[in-house]
């Protein structure tokens, strides 16, 4: 559970209830600081003095729940007016004491037992027995988590005070948070043992995706590595690229649905550097799986897709990385290396393709060798996939279904009604790398509530160009398609809510047109950006949602947009409750 989870209870102001409210919430007070404490020490660490914080925050939790329990507070809480907020405040006191007593104990061993030092690769090899020991206690702990949190949503918040139902609000946002968190652990331990071989031997191609070439899930897919995966011994068995490797496959190499090849064509089953032109993941890897065995003969068991920029987050953990040729790759350099300066130093492609090939290798080397902080590492990991620049599709539909809903799997969610997604996703149209050189940001609102309780979705989307105006590689002007060979094209993709639809663009007050099509229940608007070097281009996007929120629920919209060089400066504006 998160900090927020139970600092919560610092709003609980209970002294109206008599001495026993006082109580109560002195009890709670004191348990949120203990939980920030134990939260610090595990951080640090320091697993002894996380268990005796535990045990003190366990006789807190209890002593609030004794206060709270008697039969004075249960005959108040059937009374008029101040009853519902009394029941509340017991179910609160309840909640916290089983979450002490059955899930944080779990919690803690798992996290005394995850050390990443133990879980990190050392010599090539991954520890899958700390794993397999660690999966049934995160999901004791998960279950208590998410008993609590049907207790605190079972909770009828119509009526309340308003510190109680805030109090009761932010503690049920706090379960929330911590089952995602915790759901991730859970599968992360019933799955990497699996996958990492400890059932029979599994083969992963590995992609780097080149954000210079923008693509929907990041960049276009340039060197790759196979990896070989055996009872948690890890070894790189191929390597490639795509240009050079893959190369074209006539005819396609598999039938596109319908709604894909109205959006994209055929190329993504043609080009193996156009299999992400759309931004599920899941379509682009079985793609790819397929294109490697035509050209292989080797059936991969799986799909992980990552960038340059992540790799400089791991670099972060793993220190300088030793490359064949050239100077050595660091958190610093490797961005502007990789997408920028090879280009320079190699102008033929296939130089190219041979340096990208062992800064691959070399990278992930040293990642299985376990070079580096161990802790970092995981850190780094997590900020990779967090920002989707670290990707993974399995074969195995079993795994696929546990990978549903997790920040890997590189997909649109099924949208609920008061959570709704909006995806922006760019795909080069230059047949260049001029992305390097280019910003974007996005700013999604929620319009006002209409008559019939709907609103509309407002998307202000601004892309600059940072490109000089000469003295670029003829390889990355590309082919100058825009007539000037330091202008750039981007394609732009609005992805709606499920079941909504985009209503309008403008810009600089100028209808802008668009085409349409579908793809998995949402409407996707394509219009195409032209940026001359130094400037930028701002639109105004109409969008529509899909089916509008039950009475009451507010509307917080999330944002996707396509990983690239620059971070995107996106801000998402919820919207308040119809009435």
């Amino acid at each position: 559970m998160t900090a927020a989870g139970l600092v919560v209870v610092l709003a609980l102001g209970v002294g109206w209830v008599g001495i026993q409210g006082v109580r109560a919430k002195g009890h709670l007070q004191t348990a949120a600081g203990l939980f920030v404490q134990m939260q610090q020490q595990i951080r640090a660490g320091e697993v002894s003095a996380a268990k005796g914080t535990l045990a003190a925050l366990q006789l807190e939790t209890k002593a609030a729940r004794d206060e709270t329990d008697g039969f004075g507070w249960s005959i108040a809480g059937k009374t008029p007016l101040l009853g519902d907020d009394l029941t509340a405040v017991r179910t609160v006191a309840k909640v916290l004491d089983d979450l002490a007593v059955d899930g944080l104990p779990a919690l803690l061993d798992v996290a005394s037992g995850l050390d990443p030092k133990v879980l990190a690769p050392r010599d090539g090899r991954v520890d899958l027995a700390s794993l397999s020991t660690a999966a049934p206690k995160i999901a004791s702990g998960l279950t208590v988590i998410k008993h609590a949190r049907a207790e605190v949503d079972g909770i009828d918040s119509d009526g309340l005070m308003d510190q109680v139902g805030a109090a009761v609000g932010q503690l049920s946002d706090g379960l929330a948070k911590a089952d995602q968190l915790v759901s991730t652990a859970d599968r992360a331990a019933r799955l990497l043992p699996r996958m990492l071989g400890a059932q029979g031997p599994r083969n992963y191609l590995v992609l780097f995706q080149n954000n210079a070439e923008i693509r929907a899930t990041g960049g276009m897919p340039g060197a790759y590595i196979v990896v070989h995966a055996d009872g948690g011994a890890v070894t790189i068995t191929d390597q490639g690229t795509a240009a050079s490797d893959l190369k074209v496959f006539d005819p396609p190499v598999q039938q596109l649905e319908p709604d894909l090849t109205a959006l994209y064509t055929d190329r993504p089953a043609v080009f193996p550097a156009d299999v992400n032109l759309t931004p599920d993941f899941p379509t682009a890897a079985g793609l790819m799986r397929a294109m490697y065995r035509k050209r292989s003969g080797v059936t991969v068991d799986g799909v992980l897709a990552t960038d340059p920029v992540a790799l400089s987050y791991l670099l972060k953990a793993t220190g300088a990385v030793k490359m064949p040729e050239g100077e050595p790759l660091t958190a610093d350099n490797a961005v502007r290396v990789l997408l920028s300066e090879a280009y320079a130093k190699y102008p033929n492609p296939a130089d190219q393709d041979k340096y990208f090939a062992k800064a691959a290798r070399a990278t992930f080397e040293a990642l299985i060798k376990g070079q580096g902080d161990a802790k970092g590492m995981v850190t780094q990991l997590a900020r990779a996939a967090g920002e989707r620049r670290l990707l993974m599709w399995s074969a195995d539909q079993a795994e696929e279904t546990a990978l549903t809903g997790t920040v890997l799997e590189g997909r649109l969610p099924t949208d609920q009604a008061s959570r709704p997604t909006v995806g922006v996703f760019l795909n080069d149209g230059t047949g260049a790398k001029l992305d390097y050189y280019l910003s974007h940001a996005a700013e999604l609102s929620v319009g006002d509530c209409d008559e019939e309780g709907g609103r509309e979705f407002h998307l202000k989307l601004t892309l600059g160009s940072t490109a000089p105006t000469a003295n670029l590689p003829d390889y990355v002007t590309g082919l100058a398609l825009t007539g000037d060979k330091y202008t750039s094209r981007t394609n732009v993709m609005i992805f709606s809510p499920t079941g909504g639809g985009v209503v309008e663009a403008t810009s600089d007050g100028k209808e802008v047109p668009f085409g349409t099509g579908l793809e998995r229940d949402r409407v996707v608007a394509v219009f195409t950006v032209e940026l001359p070097p130094g400037t930028t281009k701002t639109y105004d996007v109409t969008i529509q949602p899909g089916a509008a929120p039950e009475d009451g629920d507010a509307v917080r919209p999330e944002l996707w947009t396509t990983p690239g060089v620059r971070p995107w400066q996106a801000s998402v504006q919820p919207g308040v409750a119809c009435s």
